[in-house]
């Protein structure tokens, strides 16, 4: 009698954990191949023989390692060996054959690599000995089961999605569409993963579409309702006339088939897209992307960037390891021997909660998952040496999906996120099957992850997971910036926070850190969030922790500083990101990742505290000032022209004016804003102000450009524009000092310093750049140094990743040098000039050009080094050996130079 494939499956992964170390074909292919037929239930001795002599072509004599007439020659190398020459060798034996000989399948096999060639189909299938499971099937005609074609297999891929995308979108054209439609999809994608993975035979739902449905596809609908209703019963429970292909399918249950769908339609196009689907080997697509590629499937304008919603698994294990993932495996190392106390770590672990309230397709859950499991398999290998004492595993696996759950705004990812977390559970029951020998499918499911579907701002997170029970947080919440935001979510923002002043210019996830802060009151559960770098920058820092910090007494565990975030998605924006990690309680050992790269790796630093700038610093927040915080100038924007662009003119339309009107040329100077400024771009203005309007007034050239201003103000909706008519000849602004320092309102990051510049009334500066009315060399020169742009860096807005320059946050906060003596400030000077004068000496070159990190000059590179030292000896004997050593002690400063400074200026205002 045959063996079911349920214990061929069984001695398959008894099999390969038995014979995993073989490798020697002198020695060990004969007790290997019987063993192998014993897989099948097959007694060697009596279908084949070892050694079977042949003539080769050469005349030779050969000797083939084993033959079973007329089914199957086999061919043993020690591992290691070139199956390429191997299976040349089986080929040139079949010469010697006679007719009624000759097998049908040539197998050749080095203990670890299978090889199975179909010489009637010339087909070949190759795997692994860990992979026989997946693979028994390929041997069905030798057990005498009808022989199957298998086609030859893709990895389930970006071709997988492309291929369920037009399916999708033929059944949404005949109106098959919504709730229905993405349920349905979900249930094929499952039955495609099934067949290829154990779950199901193999091509078990190729096969019933192949041979139970006809060609034009009119009857494929009805014939998959009522294999979805197969799936949803129990054997017992079933028809007792059933179709018996239909009665093979498992009872699956999981709640994934039990809801009656409305009748689909196909024809013969959506049947073959179907089948194609069938042809893709599911089983080598990753769980941890399954729902990400198909999130996109739903949206056509997305699908032209195919896996924009993956996030990569170094970006997730960035988040789960320092959150909890170090801790257990540095627990489980120093427990690993003691026999007593595995099963309390173990029982530890398989009581672990976890709640992703944006959990989309459900990557993050999907990983922590299978961390967690290749964790308990090493517990298990630990408690249960070489598999002694297990007579069950399933009595042995307590993890299970349950302990994952998640709130996702949109219905198809959420049941995604349900079906990926199902799979990734059968992975690593496949995993630990092979390890103790024991075949094990969790079938029929019981148990399922709780992805609920609505809106993580509005949903009241108990409902979904009790906090008595959670015991983590994870996730990277909906990256949209407060300046993109739909009305409906600004108000959200507003609301959980409670309508306090400046919640309407944060950004979307910020909502995210509060409603996590609220909800873990008074408990131990650990939270971390990816989000961009917004949140530990610029105002939106004092807004947010503000809150977190004084309101619900957060403390930060582990923070990943700025990096550059990648799905590994062809074409994706950069986004630059950090990872905050936090809970209400305080911890002893903090750890901060520094990147020297933010496209590179993260070096780590142990910390006495990260403040929400994620620095190693006292948790302090820096609020807008009007006036700098130390006794150095006023910084103020440029001036804004307000006007239509006429006052403004380009390098051409200079040369005109001036060609037909040389009398204009006294009222003509040099304009910038950020990018005239940095890239050399020149610009020019019409500048009358404070000018006797006798000496311009009959220039026609430049009368009618003033006119035009005019019109432009009075035809302005805004009141604050119209008044301005009434000076049409000058720009809003008039600030013009003799010299000023100049500073770009965005620069790029890449800079290792912002190209900021001493100028003179020669030039007009634009409201594109601050500036800082008659600053001296030694302003420029502290704020064109290192010490100033690591406070940058660390507390100024962003504009995507360039630098965004603000006034009342970053310079007027700045903690400038304590008292520093005469020398320090003269030899600050004189560097600081030799950088301008280095400057000087190139110039064709712009400040772009000068300052890129790809072709900045020595002679530059050099003077800047310089300058760094002076102001570095101003700040402290001390060398600084890292921006964030920097960044310290700038907060202590900070914390020096304002301790009373913001009581006082409340107390002024209450006057």
């Amino acid at each position: 009698m045959a063996l079911s494939w349920n214990e061929i499956k069984d001695r398959a992964v008894r099999f390969s954990k038995e014979w995993k170390d073989t490798t020697n074909e002198e020695a060990d292919a004969k007790p290997f191949l019987d063993a192998f037929f014993e897989v099948f239930g097959i007694t060697r001795k009596k279908i084949g023989t070892f050694e079977h002599r042949v003539k080769k072509l050469s005349d030779a004599d050969g000797y083939i390692d084993l033959l079973w007439k007329g089914t199957i020659l086999v061919e043993m190398k020690s591992r290691g060996k070139n199956l390429d020459k191997a299976f040349q060798q089986a080929i040139d034996y079949t010469h010697g054959l006679k007719q009624n000989e000759l097998p049908k399948y040539v197998l050749v096999c080095d203990f670890h690599i299978f090889r199975l060639y179909d010489t009637e189909e010339q087909t070949t299938v190759q795997f692994t000995l860990d992979e026989l499971v997946l693979n028994v099937q390929s041997f069905g005609s030798i057990l005498g089961y009808q022989k199957k074609t298998y086609k030859e297999q893709d990895p389930a891929n970006i071709k997988a999605a492309e291929l369920m995308g037009k399916l999708h979108d033929r059944l949404e054209e005949i109106g098959y569409e919504g709730h229905p439609l993405e349920v349905y999809l979900v249930r094929i994608l499952f039955c495609l993963f099934a067949e290829d993975t154990t779950i199901f035979d193999k091509q078990q739902l190729q096969d019933y579409i192949e041979g139970r449905t006809a060609e034009d596809g009119s009857d494929l609908a009805s014939k998959l309702q009522e294999l979805f209703q197969v799936l949803n019963t129990p054997k017992e429970k079933r028809f007792k006339n059933l179709d018996e292909q239909l009665n093979d399918f498992p009872y699956v249950n999981g709640k994934l088939f039990e809801e009656i769908l409305p009748m689909a339609s196909f024809d013969s196009k959506m049947r073959r897209a179907l089948l194609e689907c069938c042809y893709i080997d599911w089983s080598k697509i990753s769980p941890a992307i399954f729902g990400s590629m198909f999130q996109s499937v739903m949206n056509p304008k997305e699908r032209r960037n195919l896996g924009a919603h993956y996030t990569s698994e170094s970006n997730i294990l960035k988040l789960i390891k320092p959150l909890f993932l170090d801790e257990l495996w540095t627990e489980f190392e120093t427990i690993k021997s003691n026999k007593n106390k595995l099963p309390e770590f173990h029982k530890k672990i398989s009581q672990l909660k976890f709640l992703d309230p944006a959990c989309g397709c459900g990557n993050f859950l999907v990983i922590t998952y299978r961390e967690l499991r290749l964790l308990e398999l090493e517990v298990l290998r630990a408690t249960y040496k070489s598999g002694q004492g297990v007579l069950d595993i399933r009595e042995i696996m307590w993890l299970d999906v349950d302990m994952m759950c998640g709130i996702e705004y949109e219905e198809f990812p959420a049941r995604i996120a349900e079906v990926a977390m199902w799979l990734m559970d059968h992975q690593m029951n496949m995993m630990i099957s092979n390890e103790f020998g024991q075949y094990f499918a969790r079938l029929p499911l019981k148990k399922s992850a709780k992805i609920v579907h609505g809106d993580a701002l509005e949903v009241n997170w108990e409902d979904v997971v009790s906090k008595n029970e959670l015991t983590h947080i994870i996730g990277n919440p909906p990256f949209i910036g407060s300046k993109i935001m739909s009305q409906s979510q600004r108000n959200q923002i507003i609301k959980e926070f409670e309508n306090i002043q400046g919640s309407g210019v944060l950004d979307y996830v910020t909502g995210w850190y509060l409603k996590a802060a609220k909800y873990i009151q008074k408990t131990k559960i650990k939270v971390a969030f990816v989000s961009t770098n917004s949140i530990v920058q610029g105002e939106q820092t004092s807004i947010l922790w503000g809150q977190m910090l004084n309101k619900y007494g957060i403390k930060i565990h582990f923070a990943h500083r700025t990096f550059k975030w990648s799905n590994e998605a062809k074409g994706n924006a950069a986004v630059y990101c950090v990872i905050v990690g936090f809970a209400n309680n305080d911890s002893t050992r903090k750890r901060l990742f520094e990147y020297e790269d933010i496209k590179g790796e993260a070096h780590e630093i142990i910390a006495k505290n990260i403040n929400p700038y994620l620095v190693d610093a006292k948790d302090l927040l820096i609020n807008k000032s009007s006036n700098p915080i130390c006794n150095v100038p006023n910084m103020n924007f440029g001036n804004m022209p307000l006007d239509g662009g006429h006052l403004l003119l380009s390098e051409i339309e200079k040369d005109d004016l001036i060609k037909e009107y040389p009398e204009a040329i006294p009222f003509l100077k040099k304009t910038i804003g950020s990018q005239e400024y940095i890239n050399n771009i020149k610009r020019w203005c019409i500048w009358l102000y404070d000018v006797d309007p006798s000496l311009y007034r009959k220039i026609k050239g430049v009368m009618n450009r003033v006119e035009k201003v005019k019109q432009f103000r009075e035809n302005s909706i805004a009141p604050s524009t119209k008044k301005f008519a009434a000076t049409p000849f000058q720009f809003r602004d008039t600030k013009l000092p003799k010299s000023y320092i100049v500073i770009p309102g965005v620069s790029s990051e890449r800079r290792k310093y912002i190209p900021i510049g001493l100028l003179t009334n020669e030039t007009v500066p634009t409201n594109l750049v601050h500036i800082v009315s008659n600053g001296t060399l030694f302003h420029f020169g502290v704020l064109v140094s290192t010490m100033h742009m690591a406070w940058v860096k660390t507390t100024c807005g962003r504009l995507k990743s360039d630098f965004r320059y603000s006034k009342d946050i970053v310079y007027n906060n700045y903690p400038w040098p304590e008292n520093p003596s005469e020398k320090q400030i003269k030899t600050i000077e004189e560097k600081a000039q030799q950088v301008l004068d280095v400057r000087a000496s190139f110039p064709s070159s712009s400040l772009a050009d000068l300052y890129s990190p790809l072709t900045m000059p020595p002679t530059l590179v050099k003077a800047h080094n310089e300058l760094d030292k002076a102001v570095d000896v101003a700040y402290s004997k001390q060398a600084f050996t890292s921006e964030a050593k920097r960044m310290e002690f700038l907060f202590e400063l900070y914390e020096k130079y304002t301790a009373g400074l913001f009581v006082k200026e409340k107390k002024g205002k209450k006057k």
